[in-house]
């Protein structure tokens, strides 16, 4: 597991689903550069609230509240 990220990367990223539970609408992406990051299913582009593991996705981080660093404008490659 990579160290926690003290600044996020800028521009967009590239990565894919490594983890999401639809119950709690929570997942994970791996992104290229190693880093991982936590989303919520709201972060999702096509509005579905889903996304399969294994999924290639582009993505931005952002901070939110609090200082937490997550993926959000998460956009499934087709």
């Amino acid at each position: 597991m990579s160290a926690p990220t003290p600044f996020p990367p800028v521009g967009p990223q590239r990565g894919v689903v490594e983890a999401f539970d639809s119950h709690v609408c929570l997942g994970t992406i791996a992104g290229d550069d190693g880093a991982r990051w936590e989303f919520h299913c709201t972060a999702l582009t096509d509005g579905s609230r889903e996304v399969a593991r294994g999924a290639h996705v582009g993505f931005v981080v952002v901070r939110r509240p609090g200082g937490r660093f997550e993926a959000d404008r998460i956009c499934v490659d087709a």
